[in-house]
This record gives structure tokens, C-alpha cells and sequence, in this order.
């Protein structure tokens, strides 16, 4: 039957596009198109040796298809209606926590969301789930597991649980709840009465935690406001014009938007009236903040309502649209492109014009036009926004990402957070070097790439004499360096402890205090964030 509403909606949509290709070539080449498409599936399902799943195949075509243009076109197709809510919302059904399989063992409790149904109910970090309403996890796969613990809002769901602080075993039931995690991940005042929102995403409703949180801010006498946007990749437009509906005029715009059609053109104006129009504002920024968070960070840079500090956005300015395709499946596309009050597109990758191994390049600085801010500053296009100040950001060595992308500290964080019941505040808590020393010990004992730059160079340096026959030529001088290089371990975990201790001190911290107090540890040791400070002071 399926296959069926499949190929009558490919013949009718082929049909009637070729009709109207009479008058248009272009039409034309897409009914061509679209009937060639469909015979070839008719064929398949019918002729092929095997047989063939149509609407699998159907959809790596379209995937392809979409693919070819940007990241950021897909199709969602009927059953994956509750990631197009994720996506406009951030809201889901369920028990609000991130969770990890572990095969032969059972579905981790990673990190309870604050406030959710998983805290109210006593899932803890390191707690282990063996059954989902009476069935076992364990020939479940991480979605599959997922999954099951969604469902409507009110809702119940049973677990049979081993107590990571206990290793006792008991029965929880959860009552579901709209999960929703907050825009504004932590709020506060900083040194010198300078107010400080870290902001993550623009979903829907997304502002009304920002005008809470700078609402409170004020109230706290805040003198000067810091919105940090890094790594903010973005979301709904027109959350992004709420906020700035916060601290501009009323009836200013902010972005306007081109495409194709009538129907994909807009300019949207700050509708309420402002909070403050007068507080000074410092946007923080860098590489990861995107689309919504580079509308912000330009309308404030173009209409000189603020400083730009950090490093130049990702450079994504295009604007996308949900569209319905049938079958209660929805086209998720790229609409047009946005501009900045000053009349600039940020985009920085040009997707319509491709290299010829089908890759796509950035646009060349000879490109760039030049454009001014409401007060004569001068301003660029075609690749983010460039701030006002450049700080940048601290770097991490290899051995830090690798411990991160193996979850080594989360590993020793839900650990810790077993032996220990409490600890101190988010913002004073810290390891001793005893407990630095067990963690060197623990992490000894895990896969990870403990190689430096360095050595990392080396080997391929090492490989490439190899295949080139230079390696047993030079063999006792590459042995000799290899050798210098070359640390263990337990030695690299110390000689990096000034890197790494910070960081598993914020994940020990996650595990108590959640996000909020995530983001209270990392601040201590944010050289952008006090480099920022120091600049508005």
C-alpha cells in the first residue's frame, strides 16, 4: 500500500508539472525528471532480482537529493515528528535526562536535567536502568531505550533500577513530563555590577527565560550587560527578534530576508516596546555561534547598540522554512538569505557555486563588500561577524579532546559523585591532589590518545619515511627523538593537570548542581570571559 501512495504521488506531481512545462521549459525538465524517477522505481520494484524496499530506497534518494544542496535541507519524514518539535520547540515528552547504553550492563544515567522528572523521582548520576516497563534493556539499542522513555506529558513509565551509590536494586516509576530545556543555561552578576546571560539556543518561547533572567539582573544592579553567545548555533528568527526587542527602539528592524519568492521575503521589526535602551552591552562570540546568535551580534554591532567581542562567527546566513510534502511529512529547506540592518549577508560558504570534486569554498576576501554601522563605523560581509575586539579563546591540547570524546571525565565524575554525597558550592569546589592523583589512575586505565602534537607529527613523519624508504637511513636519529617524545600515560595526565583538572572539576559539578552550576565552575577559569571583563572595566 505504501508503495502504492508512493508512486502515485511521484506520477502526480510528474503529471502535472508536465503539463505546465508546456510553457516553461524549466517545469518541463523537472516533470522529465520527476517521471523518469518514477519509472525507474516502477521498474525496480518490479524487475529487480531481489526484492526491493521502494520507500527505503525512495528516501536515499531524497536524502542524496537534498544533501547535494546544503547541510541544512532535509526531509522529515512522518515518524520522525517528534524531532521537528525538538526542533522548533526544544520540548519533548519524557523523563529529562541524557542517558547512555553500555552494553551488557544496562542504560547509564548520565546527567538528570534540573528541575526534571528524572531528579523528582530519584535518578541519580551513575544510576543503571535494567528494564523499561518489565521489558529488559539490554538487547535495546541507545534510540530504541530512548524512545521508550519518551512519551505524552502525564504519562507514566517504570524502571527497574540499580542504585549507583547503593548497587540495591529498585522499582521507580517516573511520571513524564514536557521537557524543556531553558534557552538561558546560567545568569548572574559578575565583578563590577556587570550582569552576565549565557544563552544556547533560540527555541520557541526561548526569550521569555531572557527577559526573566535580565529582569533579575536589573533588579540586582546590574550597570552593564554581557550576552554570551558562544557556541550558539542558532534557531527561530523570530525568537532572535524578541531579544533584541529587549534594548532597541520599537519599530526598528533588524533583518530583513531575500529569496526566490514573495512568500520567502520578509523584514521584521522589534514589535515591543524595550526594557533598556541605554545599558551598555558587551555580545561575546566565536566560531560556533550561528544564524539566530549572528542576527543578534549584527544588528547590535550595525545599529552601534553595542560591543562585539571574541572571534568571528561560523557565518551561516540563510534562513530555513518547514514546508508539508504529503503523508504528514514536512521538507525542512533553505528559503533565502538574511541581511543585517547595515544591508550585509554573513554567509560565509558559498553552496550555489561548487569546486569541481563537488566541494564548496568560502567567499574570498576580494569578494567582501564594505557596509556601514548606523554611526559611519565600517563593516563587512560574506563571512560572520567580525568583532569589534578580538579575544581569543583558549586551546586545548589533543590529549584534553580525546579524554573529553571518550567521556573519560564523565566517567570519573559519576564516580566521585558515588563516593561523595555532597560538595562544596559550584563556584568553590575544587579536586586535591590526592584526588587528581586517583583520577591520573583511573584514566591510565582507559583507551584514550594520550599522544601531543608533537607526537602525533612524529608518527606521521615516521610513516611517511617509511613508505618513502628514508626511515632506515636516518633510523637511529628518528629512534632518538621518538624516544624524547614519547611520555606515558600517567605522565601526560600529570604533566597536563593545570588543563585537565579544571575541567573534570566542571564535570563533577555538572553532576550536582546541573547546568547552571556547570557553567558557575567554568567561568573561574574562562580566559575569553575575564580577558572580556578587563576590557569593560
Amino acid at each position: 500500500m505504501k508503495n502504492f501512495k508512493i508512486f502515485a504521488a511521484i506520477l502526480a506531481v510528474a503529471a502535472m508539472t508536465a503539463v505546465s512545462g508546456n510553457a516553461q521549459s524549466g517545469n518541463f525538465k523537472t516533470g522529465k525528471a520527476l517521471e523518469v524517477q518514477y519509472n525507474i522505481l516502477r521498474e525496480l520494484s518490479v524487475s529487480f532480482v531481489d526484492t526491493v524496499d521502494v520507500e527505503r530506497l525512495t528516501n536515499i534518494g531524497i536524502d542524496a537529493m537534498l544533501r547535494s544542496l546544503d547541510p541544512y535541507t532535509e526531509y522529515i519524514p512522518d515518524e520522525n515528528e517528534e524531532d521537528l518539535e525538538m526542533m522548533r520547540t526544544g520540548a519533548y515528552g519524557g523523563i529529562g535526562s541524557v542517558i547512555r547504553k553500555i552494553d551488557s550492563v544496562g542504560v547509564l544515567i548520565s546527567q538528570p536535567y534540573i528541575g526534571s522528572p528524572a531528579l523528582k523521582y530519584g535518578l541519580e548520576p551513575g544510576d543503571i536502568i535494567l528494564e523499561i516497563d518489565g521489558a529488559s534493556v539490554m538487547p535495546l539499542a541507545a534510540d530504541e531505550c530512548s524512545s521508550r522513555m519518551k512519551g505524552q506529558p502525564g504519562t507514566q513509565v517504570k524502571f527497574l533500577v540499580k542504585k549507583g551509590r547503593t548497587n540495591q536494586t529498585e522499582e521507580i516509576v517516573v511520571t513524564r513530563e514536557r521537557i524543556h530545556i531553558s534557552d538561558v543555561s546560567y545568569s548572574g552578576i559578575l565583578r563590577d555590577s556587570i550582569g552576565y546571560i549565557k544563552h544556547d539556543s533560540f527555541t520557541e518561547g526561548g526569550h521569555r527565560d531572557f527577559r526573566k533572567a535580565f529582569t533579575e539582573l536589573k533588579a540586582n544592579g546590574a550597570k552593564h550587560l554581557i550576552i554570551d553567545l558562544r557556541s550558539n548555533g542558532g534557531g527561530l528568527v523570530d525568537e532572535a527578534v524578541k531579544i533584541l526587542s529587549l534594548f532597541l527602539p520599537k519599530g526598528t528592524t533588524v533583518v530583513t530576508a531575500k529569496g526566490r519568492t514573495p512568500k520567502s521575503e520578509f523584514a521584521l521589526k522589534t514589535e515591543t516596546e524595550p526594557l533598556d535602551t541605554l545599558i551598555p552591552i558587551t555580545v561575546l562570540v566565536n566560531s560556533g555561534s550561528a544564524s539566530a546568535s549572528e542576527i543578534v551580534a549584527g544588528a547590535i554591532q550595525d545599529l552601534d547598540r553595542g560591543t562585539i567581542a571574541g572571534t568571528r562567527t561560523y557565518g551561516k546566513g540563510l534562513v530555513q522554512g518547514f514546508r508539508p510534502v504529503g503523508y504528514n511529512g514536512n521538507l525542512k529547506l533553505t528559503t533565502a538569505k538574511y541581511y543585517t540592518p547595515s544591508g550585509r549577508c554573513v554567509q560565509a560558504i558559498d553552496y550555489s557555486n561548487r569546486n569541481s570534486d563537488g566541494s564548496v569554498g568560502y567567499v574570498p576576501d576580494s569578494l567582501k563588500k564594505e557596509f556601514k554601522t548606523l554611526k559611519g563605523r565600517t563593516v563587512y560581509d560574506g563571512g560572520g561577524i567580525t568583532p569589534d575586539t578580538l579575544i581569543k579563546s583558549e586551546t586545548y591540547s589533543r590529549p584534553a579532546y580525546s579524554l573529553v570524546a571518550n567521556d573519560i571525565f564523565g566517567e570519573f565524575a559519576i564516580e566521585y559523585y558515588k563516593k561523595h554525597p555532597q560538595i562544596a558550592k559550584a563556584s568553590e569546589f575544587a579536586l586535591t591532589d590526592a584526588e587528581y592523583e586517583e583520577f591520573v589512575n583511573f584514566a591510565a586505565t582507559r583507551e584514550f590518545d594520550s599522544r601531543s602534537s608533537a607526537q602525533a607529527q612524529l608518527d606521521q613523519m615516521l610513516k611517511s619515511a617509511k613508505s618513502e624508504d628514508l626511515y632506515e637511513p636516518y633510523k637511529v636519529e628518528f629512534d632518538a627523538l621518538e624516544k624524547k617524545l614519547s611520555i606515558s600515560k600517567e605522565e601526560m595526565l600529570r604533566v597536563k593537570k593545570a588543563e585537565f583538572k579544571p575541567l573534570l572539576e566542571e564535570e563533577i559539578v555538572y553532576k550536582y548542581y546541573c547546568a547552571p552550576g556547570r557553567i558557575e565552575s567554568i567561568i573561574r577559569n574562562d580566559v575569553q570571559l575575564h580577558k572580556t571583563l578587563d576590557l569593560i572595566k
